[in-house]
């Protein structure tokens, strides 16, 4: 919904993308701590409990580097081809940037011409490479909820208990 945006989307455009992403984020916390802590035993949920939150935080912050690194990588290529299509004279362009025909050709490369130019290209490089990210998001989504139905508990479940100072480790069939 949101790889679409562009430099011009505004709040209403953005809004419901932003509730049905709410929404969704209810739907993903259950299942994968219910996969996660459901086989486990009574006494071992807290410390997997733990483990299971540093690892999601762990996943967040993994996942917030991969998409800073499309966005800022992706947004200086988009620049040189909204440049290239500028000089190759498209119009649809020109009209997306609100500029005028005259300052193509040799004025192109004019200091001012450059001067006003400039935040215009990197505003809508950086937006298409804002939907390079959400598209990329999307994609992986998708592989995820291909792979989520081959998810299944596991048939033995691993039981942790202390007893007076020793550690015990059996394992148990569901």
């Amino acid at each position: 919904m949101s790889c679409i945006q562009t430099g011009t989307t505004d709040f209403e455009q953005m809004f419901w993308p932003q509730v049905v992403r709410g929404f969704a984020v209810m739907l993903c916390i259950l299942p994968p701590t219910r996969l996660a802590l459901g086989s486990i035993a009574k006494t071992g949920i807290p410390d997997a409990s733990g483990l299971f939150n540093m690892m999601r935080n762990l996943g967040g912050a993994i996942g917030i580097a991969l998409i800073d690194t499309i966005v800022y990588s992706r947004a200086p290529t988009h620049a040189h081809e909204l440049m290239g299509r500028l000089v190759g004279g498209d119009l649809e362009l020109m009209q997306t940037l609100g500029i005028t025909p005259d300052m193509l050709g040799p004025s192109l490369m004019a200091p001012k011409t450059q001067a006003v130019l400039a935040p215009l290209i990197d505003k809508l490089a950086f937006v298409e490479a804002i939907n390079d990210a959400w598209a990329l998001v999307a994609l992986l989504t998708l592989a995820v909820m291909v792979a989520v139905p081959l998810a299944r508990t596991p048939i033995w479940r691993t039981i942790v208990t202390i007893r007076q100072g020793r550690v015990i480790v059996r394992q148990q069939r569901h």
